[in-house]
Order: structure tokens, then C-alpha cells, then sequence
């Protein structure tokens, strides 16, 4: 069996991350893959920036949400590519940002190949946007698109013509990293006469794994006699990774020896903003150091307002840390409350410093440890997810089979 990947990113973001450790996991299994990215050319450069502009224009010259949607109007065609013409099944990943245009896709689908199409967002089940937040329009047809502050039909209407056209006749398998997230496929009109299912994505716990906490903050020149709480996103200080409710959740904790680590991307400086003291780590590349910060800290905060299932969380949970997170997208299904961890109302940053408090002063740190490595081993390791995608793999070769 020959499985050909296609993500935009080889690294970056956590869609790529997603992709490659399933490769990864496909490899162990036995099945041959190859895997296809965005090459960073000028011409792939100039797609990006020529989608951009034109989703500017539209928006009335307003740069906000000049990222929250894709318009797939440019891209690669990869229909001629070897890897992709020996493949059994093409299987996407996270295709935007100038990667594959909606002609590229046709052009893939063209081929009579089966095709898997994991979703990492919302948008193969949307008109344009990343995620539809409370908007309910993909259900029955895109127009008036609040990301574009626009009236009647407009950009978002004509993308989601041509994805209704595309979708058709193509036989493509659509999977969602989450509950969450393919609950909400099902209910687009895009996908109504589609396959849609749940798969989650695979983690390596040969490298994520519980370590000594003392030795790890040592490694990292973290302080022992603290306690450490660790919040990073690619980009620290988007609004969408809910830092003012971290910061409010801050304020509201009880005084004690907490300290906050941060890493990602910080743009600006964010020392003056929070009430406790900070270890900013920057970007971290180095796979056992991200191993190691996991492990030199007592919890993992998100406060993220928009999420499908992060990889973070389960990094963390593998490396025998609690996880505090909003009830939000696939989280409730990644934290187990009150159990492996504390799930907070959405957008209260009150019930967020609840569960700060709360993991800090659980009685068993180590039952607590012990209940987020189970979690992992029982449904996120390279073995379970690899298994769950080569059966849909043999099942959808095997109805292609039938149809020849």
C-alpha cells in the first residue's frame, strides 16, 4: 500500500507536526509514504502573497482577518507528480496558504484516486473560513461572511459554489482530529452525501514520556521550590490564544511561588502584563528540550478560543502533566475533569484560575501524572492511530475494489 501525505508546512504549525508524526506511524506500520510540501520558492511565495491580496481587497482594505480565511485561488498542480501517480490513496492534511488551489484539487480528484482528507480546521467543511465560530452558514449556503464584514453574496458565496461543484462526484473520505470538529463537518451542506469520521492524532510516547522534574528544570535552568505553569503557542500574544484571560486567571490566584513559563513566538514584550514572574524559552526546535519543559512543570495552560485538538495538551498529558483548558473544540475530549486534568467554562477566567488552583493543590500529584499517561497510552499512541487509519485505508480500497 502506497499513501501519499500533502500538507503546506514540512514543521511549521500543527497541522504539519499532525502530518508527519502519522507518516511517521504509517512508516512503523509497514506502509509505504511519501509526503509532498509547499517548496519555498519565489513563485510559491508569490501564490501566498496574491491569495492574501485578494482576500485584502475584498475585506475593504482591512488587514483583520487577513488569516482566519483561504480562498484557494492559486496553488500547485500536483496531478503529475510521481509520488502522487504511484500513490494508492492521496491523503491531505492542511492544504492552504498557496499550497493547492481549488483547480489543483480537481485536478487530484481527476486522477480516480480515493482520497482522505483530514481536517485540522474547519475549512474543507466551509466556505473560506478556518472556523466558523458561532456562524451557522456553511449548513446551508456562504454569503454575507462576518470575517469580511460584507452583505449579500459575495467572495465567500463564490468559493462555496465552487467547493459544492468540486465535491460532487469526488471520492474523498473526510476525517476530523476531533469529536468536535467532525460533528460540525456532518452538518455542512458541502459534506452532506460524505463520509465523515474521527480520527485523532498519533504521538510518539518513546519521545514524550514522564522524566524527573528536578532534573528536567536543571536542563533548563528553570528554579526548583516553584511552582511552574507553562503556557506557548506559535504565536504567544494572538488574540486567539486567549492571553487576557491567562492574565486575568493570574490575578486571581491565590498568592503563592507561581511562575509562568512561555514559548513561541513572542512579538512584543509581555513581562509588564503579567502579575507573576516569567521564563520566556523562545521557539523551541529541539525536540528533547520541549520534552524536558513539559516535564520541569506542574501544569499546561491553554486559554486558547479556538482549538480541534492540540497537540500541546497531548504532548503534555504523555509527559505525566495536567492540563488546564477552556471547553472548547476537541479539548473536553483530550482532558478528562477532574481527572487528568480541569475543564473551565468557556471565556471565564474566573473557572480558569479555578483550575489552576485546583491541579496546584490536588492531593496525589502522582495519580494525577498517572491518570495523563493513561489517557495517551489508551487512545493517542503511534500503534493505535496508525491502526485506525490503515483499517479506513483498506476499507476504502477495498469499496474502490469494488467499484472497478
Amino acid at each position: 500500500m502506497k499513501i501519499v501525505i500533502l500538507n503546506t508546512s514540512e514543521r511549521t504549525g500543527g497541522a504539519a507536526v499532525a502530518a508527519g508524526r502519522l507518516g511517521k506511524a504509517l512508516k512503523q506500520a509497514g506502509i509505504q509514504v511519501n509526503k509532498l510540501v509547499r517548496d519555498d520558492t519565489w513563485l510559491n511565495r508569490f501564490r501566498f502573497y496574491w491569495e492574501r491580496l485578494i482576500i485584502f481587497l475584498c475585506n475593504h482594505l482591512n488587514r483583520k482577518n487577513l488569516f482566519a480565511v483561504s480562498i484557494a485561488n492559486t496553488g500547485t498542480d500536483l496531478s503529475g507528480n510521481l509520488s502522487v501517480k504511484e500513490a494508492d490513496i492521496i491523503h491531505f492534511h492542511w492544504i492552504n496558504q498557496g499550497f493547492l488551489s481549488l483547480k489543483d484539487i480537481e485536478a487530484l480528484v481527476k486522477l480516480n484516486k480515493p482520497i482522505v482528507w483530514t481536517m485540522h480546521d474547519m475549512w474543507p467543511c466551509t466556505s473560506i473560513c478556518h472556523h466558523a465560530r458561532d456562524c451557522e452558514k456553511f449548513q446551508t449556503g456562504c454569503e454575507s461572511c462576518f470575517f469580511l464584514k460584507s452583505k449579500g453574496k459575495d467572495l465567500s458565496t463564490s468559493v462555496f459554489d465552487k467547493k459544492l461543484s468540486l465535491y460532487k462526484d469526488a471520492n474523498i473520505t473526510f476525517v476530523g482530529c476531533s469529536r468536535w470538529l467532525s460533528g460540525r463537518a456532518k452538518k455542512s451542506y458541502l459534506l452532506q452525501d460524505k463520509t465523515v469520521l474521527s480520527i485523532p492524532n498519533p504521538i510518539d510516547t518513546e519521545v514524550y514520556h514522564p522524566m524527573d522534574q528536578g532534573t528536567a528544570r536543571e536542563l533548563l535552568g528553570l528554579p526548583s521550590g516553584k511552582k511552574l505553569l507553562l503556557f506557548g503557542a506559535l504565536n504567544v500574544t494572538d488574540k486567539r490564544k486567549g492571553i487576557d484571560y491567562l492574565i486575568a486567571a493570574l490575578r486571581k490566584i491565590e498568592k503563592q511561588d507561581v511562575e509562568l513559563v512561555v514559548f513561541g513566538q513572542v512579538k512584543d514584550d509581555i513581562r509588564g502584563l503579567f502579575p507573576v514572574p516569567i521564563h520566556s524559552m523562545g521557539y523551541l526546535s529541539d525536540e528533547s528540550k520541549i520534552v524536558a519543559l513539559y516535564n520541569a512543570v506542574d501544569i499546561f495552560i491553554t486559554s486558547s478560543l479556538e482549538e480541534n485538538l492540540p497537540n500541546t495538551i497531548m504532548e503534555s498529558m504523555a509527559c505525566g502533566t495536567p492540563c488546564v483548558g477552556f471547553e472548547i473544540g476537541g479539548i473536553p475530549e483530550m482532558i478528562d475533569h477532574k481527572i487528568n486534568g480541569y475543564v473551565t467554562n468557556y471565556k471565564d477566567a474566573n473557572d480558569l484560575a479555578n483550575g489552576i488552583q485546583w491541579v496546584l493543590e490536588h492531593g496525589d500529584r502522582q495519580a494525577l501524572s498517572d491518570a495523563c499517561v493513561k489517557k495517551v497510552q489508551e487512545n493517542y499512541t503511534d500503534e493505535v492511530i496508525a491502526g485506525k487509519y490503515l483499517a479506513l485505508y483498506q476499507n476504502i480500497l477495498c469499496k474502490n475494489d469494488g467499484k472497478l
